[in-house]
């Protein structure tokens, strides 16, 4: 069954031709369309980033409330969510040469509808087990598996002088979902949105807060509305992204028409919550899970069995595009840039993630020793900072900048950019790490507070433009079909960062050395300035860019 029309170049929903490096047809025709998708699929792409990113600011809450888990079990929410969404990112970065671009934004952006209600309904029952919790922060993840097909979609409608820019603008803009979820949930969970429909209000057990300031302990809140805020904008978004996107079946020629495109979907969508799934019960300890696997482990057991899935259940077609689509393991550049992506948007999004309980631990705490001289790590900070208050200036300044990474790389060059960006995280990692030392020794710990936010406002503006500087390169080092499979893979690998810095972080606070963290995440750094070098700047390099 083919419910869409085909149309040369215009507004129905298959285009059949597609000739953005032809001057004359982008300036007529190709400008227009491509532009008319890019800005749908920003605000769409934001949702999926709000969806995804949400369980660190829920989980914030939750400690607020007084929800029965410890920190360790609170961190394990945000870092469920960080792995499921980079898990779908490995099935989304083929959907768009399988399903069109059309077909791909509209389902994953309803998609989105499910856990946005489901984590309201649980947010109503904190008598509820862990692993129900557990349950909608991997579901979730749809959001995160959001970003692949969307770029990949994007980047095929621009011709290759405009793809720095026009990928930056989507991701830069749709990056600052992470910063609208950081402020609107806070916001809507201080008032009744939805009525009697919304549920009863819990109160708050500790101090909270929102982009203002301080609420006291003993405040109403409706947590359930970091959930169920969503669908006043997910059910309009979706509608617009059916009726006003295109597929463009030069890139994706054996969709087969929209329900069959939406059949594939929800099929590797699917699969890939198994792999995952089975993972985390390796992975998590009991009574979630049997706790066999650490981190390390699990990640590469979890990607690798992702792309073996995908590949023995493909069918049809399908089957013969994944393959086609495989081949971009045997470049030895796709490897290269998995890894610099890791750099820029690993960092973002990990950071993103772990950054409010971090805040909220570590400073929301007084570090006194006790009698044998013993740091003790339970009294509350009066004077702590509110994380709801502040941690949304880091993702909003990297997503705020994140085009103009783009732009300069579009001017100079994508490789010298990561150069200096990777430079600049070296340094400001290191520093945070000491930043943080200083304040889980400290009785005072919030007299470090501005120094620790403006030394992560420094990451996260590098990692926003590295963000730029890596989508330039990839766009300058592949062809045209192997681009956005390779965009897709990186960004998919990449943003298991959202799964480390969590773990990372929360071990390290659990081990009273959260500085030790962030000199890892500073060693890497420097390992990838050596690499970026080898392979894109250095004299002799195969591809010098620039």
């Amino acid at each position: 069954m083919n419910t869409s029309s085909k149309q040369t170049a215009g507004s129905s929903t298959d285009i059949d031709d597609w000739r953005p490096e032809d001057e004359k047809f982008w300036e007529n025709t190709g400008k227009r369309i491509a532009y008319r998708n890019l800005w749908i699929s920003v605000p769409a792409l934001l949702c999926g980033f709000a969806i995804w990113g949400m369980w660190g600011i829920i989980t914030v809450q939750m400690l607020n409330l007084g929800f029965p888990f410890s920190q360790a079990e609170l961190f394990s929410l945000t870092a469920i969510s960080g792995l499921a969404g980079a898990t779908m990112r490995i099935p989304a970065s083929f959907l768009i040469r399988l399903s069109g671009g059309r077909n791909t934004i509209f389902l994953t952006t309803a998609m989105l509808l499910a856990p946005a209600v489901g984590t309201g309904i649980a947010l109503q029952h904190p008598e509820w087990p862990l692993w129900v919790f557990q349950l909608m922060a991997l579901w979730s993840g749809v959001g995160g598996g959001n970003f692949a097909s969307s770029m990949s979609n994007i980047g095929t409608f621009f011709p290759k002088r405009l793809q720095g820019t026009a990928l930056g603008l989507n991701a830069g803009l749709g990056n600052f979902g992470v910063t609208t979820m950081q402020i609107v949930i806070p916001l809507v969970m201080t008032v009744s949105l939805f009525g009697d429909l919304g549920g009863e209000p819990m109160t708050l057990v500790k101090d909270s807060g929102w982009i203002l300031g301080k609420i006291t302990a003993g405040t109403t809140t409706w947590v359930q509305n970091a959930g169920f805020a969503w669908v006043l904008s997910l059910v309009p978004l979706s509608v617009i992204c059916f009726f006003g996107m295109n597929n463009l079946t030069t890139v994706s020629p054996n969709m087969g028409g929209t329900i069959p495109a939406f059949l594939k979907i929800i099929w590797l969508y699917t699969l890939s919550f198994l792999p995952a799934g089975v993972g985390l019960y390796l992975y998590l300890p009991a009574p979630s899970g049997l706790g066999m696997l650490n981190m390390w482990l699990t990640m590469p057991l979890i990607i690798v069995s992702t792309l073996m899935v995908m590949k023995l259940t493909a069918f049809g077609t399908m089957k013969d595009n994944i393959a086609a689509q495989f081949s971009i393991f045997k470049n030895k550049h796709t490897w290269a840039m998995t890894v610099l992506y890791i750099v820029t948007f690993g960092s973002f999004i990990g950071f993103s993630m772990a950054l409010p309980l971090s805040i909220t631990v570590i400073f929301g705490i007084s570090h006194v020793p006790d009698a044998s001289g013993v740091l003790q790590h339970t009294l509350k900070n009066p004077n702590a900072p509110s994380a709801l208050t502040y941690a949304w200036i880091g993702p909003f300044v990297g997503a705020l900048v994140r085009p103009i990474g783009g732009w300069l790389s579009d001017k100079t060059g994508g490789s010298i950019v990561t150069q200096c960006i990777s430079a600049v995280m070296v340094v400001a990692s290191g520093a945070v790490g000491y930043v943080m030392w200083l304040a889980y020794q400290s009785t005072t710990p919030e007299q470090y507070f501005l120094m620790f936010m403006l030394l992560f406002v420094l990451l996260f503006t590098a990692s926003g433009i590295g963000n730029g500087s890596t989508f330039r390169s990839i766009a300058v080092i592949f062809d045209r079909q192997q681009a956005g499979p390779v965009l897709g893979w990186t960004s998919a690998v990449a943003a298991y960062g959202a799964f480390i810095a969590p773990v990372v972080i929360g071990q390290q606070i659990k081990a009273g050395s959260p500085e030790v963290a962030m000199y890892g995440f500073a060693v890497f750094y420097a390992l990838c300035l050596g690499l970026n070098w080898w392979f894109y700047l250095r004299a002799g390099a195969e591809i010098r860019n620039p």
